[in-house]
């Protein structure tokens, strides 16, 4: 009750970002509620991280509102507790991804263009001799082309598929030269369109890259379940 309460009031903006609230026994003569029952819901706001809880004379619950960062955590680790499968990731991206290549073309800005350019210059200095780097630089491309969109909700979304297939790519060494030679030719070509603001151009380009790599995914795994039941 205390919980549904004031997860309303902080999520429609009548409790502020960095407000305090009551003390716990203010909000028990406030709400009637026992003091169990308060800090229960106290509790339960932490968890969904909306307060951040400090002990101490100085101590007390202060609101904090979702981050994108914060949403982005808890799809990644759905994804890992559901068990969620490579590919069905990987399918994930290619319905997400071509969209968000389209708006990019039609929303970008100068910033966007000069950090898209500036990360793949560190995606090709890694290329040869730093895979990891490498992979990590590749993440914060597609990261960056979701900003890009300027569309806050999908760039969370691709934060979290993004990651989720760097981890696994960094595991199953899904990355080869002829691979990465691949990826960097796609985001040149994808990058092209979008600096032009050729947004169904930037949408066909993205989408050739990205159902490439599901292939690429799909025949890996296939083969990785062969050797297993052989």
């Amino acid at each position: 009750m205390l919980a549904t309460m004031l997860r309303e009031q902080i999520l429609d903006g009548s409790i502020a970002d960095g407000a305090m609230l009551p003390a716990e026994r203010e909000l028990v003569e406030q709400t009637g509620l026992s003091r169990g029952s308060v800090r229960e819901g106290l509790r339960i706001l932490e968890a969904e991280g909306l307060i951040k809880t400090r002990s101490g004379r100085y101590g007390g619950s202060c609101v904090t509102r979702p981050s994108g960062d914060m949403v982005s955590d808890q799809i990644n680790r759905f994804a890992r507790v559901s068990g969620i499968p490579l590919e069905s990731i990987v399918q994930a991206r290619v319905v997400l991804e071509p969209a968000l290549a389209r708006l990019a073309a039609l929303n970008r800005n100068n910033e966007d263009i000069k950090r898209l350019a500036e990360i793949s210059q560190r995606i090709v200095a890694a290329n040869k001799d730093d895979v990891p780097t490498y992979l990590d630089e590749n993440v914060n491309w597609h990261c960056a082309l979701a900003q890009a969109s300027h569309n806050t909700l999908l760039h969370t979304f691709t934060i979290s598929i993004a990651k989720l297939i760097r981890d696994a790519t960094g595991l199953q060494n899904m990355a080869p030269p002829s691979v990465r030679l691949a990826v960097i030719k796609a985001h040149e070509k994808i990058e092209e369109a979008i600096v032009a603001g050729d947004a169904a151009l930037a949408e066909r380009r993205m989408s050739k890259h990205v159902t490439a790599y599901a292939e690429h995914v799909r025949t890996l795994m296939s083969g990785k379940r062969r050797n297993g039941q052989s």
